[in-house]
């Protein structure tokens, strides 16, 4: 394959994980895994290690740039580059889509997530064993977490700088696993939608700035931003390592863990659309409630495709061998 070719189809796999990242429920890991370029992502990932960046920072200042080269294809740099600027591109659009949205339906999104959250539970349920009583105490652990941390998030967690950078940290665990969305646990956190909205305005300061604006509000939108993203970058090399240590040295508790999760999860959008009821002086009406709940479908509909379209390429695809690039 052409090397043009080969850098517009990783970003163009970059591009679907990150719409699919943007979403609470769908996991851009099941699209790398659907891409056929999972198994390359989590070594990319698991090969960006403390070790390997103080090597290539004193490879830097030595000048040598022959090791510089040899230690950046260990990492596979290129590669995590064009794929994360289809991320980051997917991302930037499919949020400002989603906060514009939020403003003015907000309880209509929040029950899409609902059916996104939920129907992505039951797909990973099947996986869940509970034989055992680590993984009992998995699976009531993990509700736990998810199911008071979106009732708290919902009311009472802020969105100072510190907060923003742990949620990042914890965010870009979600990279590492498929069925895990980083979208998600920003809900749970009470981030989602504040971070929807820092990102559109940052982008829309740059786009101000480099047409003759100027650079105030590029800082002022940008601190919340990059703090997350410090914390996603420390994350990669700390948490991201540990979720895919666990996963594979105690996979079955693991799943139980997170499947748990995602289920305790399906508090999160029920509190925040209370929330934005509260804040337009409504409550749960009938119509409110139907209108929730057939979002909800429509975002379990949308789950089922994917996992048909999973499904099919696990037919076609032998394990542990990718797709042509």
């Amino acid at each position: 394959m052409k090397p043009t070719r080969r850098i517009l189809g990783i970003y163009a796999r970059g591009f679907c994980m990150g719409a699919a990242d943007a979403v609470p429920g769908v996991s851009g890991g099941t699209i790398a895994l659907l891409t056929g370029i999972y198994e390359r992502l989590i070594a990319a990932i698991t090969a960006v290690t403390v070790s390997r960046l103080r090597r290539l920072l004193g490879e830097v200042r030595a000048g040598d740039r022959s090791t510089v080269m040899r230690t950046l294809r260990e990492m596979d740099v290129w590669f995590l580059v064009v794929l994360g600027a289809g991320i980051v591109t997917a991302v930037v659009s499919v949020l400002r889509i989603i906060s514009w949205l939020l403003s003015v339906s907000p309880v209509e999104v929040y029950g899409f997530f609902f059916g996104l959250i939920g129907a992505s539970a039951v797909v990973f349920y099947r996986d869940v064993s509970v034989s055992s009583w680590g993984e009992r105490v998995a699976v009531v652990g993990g509700f736990a977490v998810a199911f008071l941390a979106s009732g708290y998030a919902a009311t009472g967690l802020d969105t100072s700088l510190p907060v923003l950078f742990v949620a990042g940290l914890i965010a870009v665990s979600a990279m590492v696993l498929p069925g895990m969305s980083g979208s998600l646990l920003l809900l749970v956190l009470g981030q989602y939608e504040y971070m929807s909205t820092a990102l559109s305005r940052f982008t829309d300061a740059l786009l101000a700035a480099a047409q003759g604006g100027g650079v105030a509000g590029v800082y002022q939108s940008g601190v919340p931003v990059l703090t997350f993203l410090l914390g996603a970058a420390v994350g990669l090399v700390s948490v991201a390592h540990a979720v895919r240590a666990a996963f594979e040295r105690n996979r079955e508790v693991t799943i139980a863990f997170l499947v748990s999760l995602i289920v305790g999860a399906l508090r999160a959008p029920v509190e925040q659309a209370s929330v934005e009821l509260r804040l337009m002086g409504m409550n749960w009406s009938p119509y409110w409630v139907r209108s929730f709940i057939l979002f909800a479908i429509v975002g379990v509909a949308v789950v089922a495709i994917i996992e048909r379209a999973s499904t099919r390429v696990t037919q076609v695809t032998p394990v542990g061998e990718s797709q042509t690039e």
